[in-house]
């Protein structure tokens, strides 16, 4: 079974290429445009043990919105059309990631139902070259277009960039563990999952 799909998008403000393979080892090749999503994706496919390869190419000039919330999009989509009828995945998972004086903990269920609690109150409104408020929308829209539920939460810390970096590294051991195949047929008593 290969466990891969496309990242493309293209609207008018955004153009995405690309692909995931969820059983890949970490490796990465992301360029956006944003260094500091750069750094993020590149963290998020290392701990979540998957294979991305993202270029995007946005209207950079305006901001950063567009960009992340495409990316954001673009990896939902390909997360959940990589894990085809889902048969055999764990579904759930969580952690929880220190990250020197930063705590996050993130819990997915890959249930085929989208629900984003995402609750990130960052120290400062920037990360880098990225709007604090943009990455609280990236994981709103990864869950969305993932379909799951992502229960995103920032138990401490006041370093913005150990914050961020905390939420994307326990969202990507969460999924990790979500996406891990483990058994046979649907874990769900309904049978099927979404």
């Amino acid at each position: 079974m290969t466990r891969t799909a496309p990242l493309d998008r293209k609207t008018d403000e955004v153009t995405i290429t690309g692909r995931i393979d969820l059983d890949g080892t970490g490796s990465s090749d992301v360029t956006t445009g944003f260094g500091f999503l750069d750094h993020m994706l590149t963290t998020l496919a290392k701990h979540g043990g998957f294979d991305l390869v993202l270029s995007a190419v946005g209207d950079t000039t305006v901001d950063d919105h567009h960009t992340v919330e495409d990316c954001a999009i673009a990896l939902g989509r390909g997360i959940f059309n990589a894990l085809g009828d889902r048969d055999g995945i764990r579904r759930f998972g969580n952690s929880s990631v220190a990250l020197d004086e930063s705590l996050v903990r993130s819990v997915i269920d890959l249930s085929g139902r989208p629900w984003p609690e995402i609750h990130l109150d960052f120290a400062t409104d920037r990360v880098g070259d990225v709007a604090a408020e943009n990455l609280v929308h990236f994981f709103r829209s990864l869950a969305v277009e993932g379909r799951m539920a992502l229960h995103l939460d920032l138990i401490r810390g006041d370093n913005a960039h150990h914050q961020a970096e905390a939420a994307f590294k326990a969202t990507a051991l969460a999924l990790r563990s979500a996406i891990e195949i483990t058994t046979v047929g649907a874990p769900s008593t309904k049978g099927s999952l979404g």
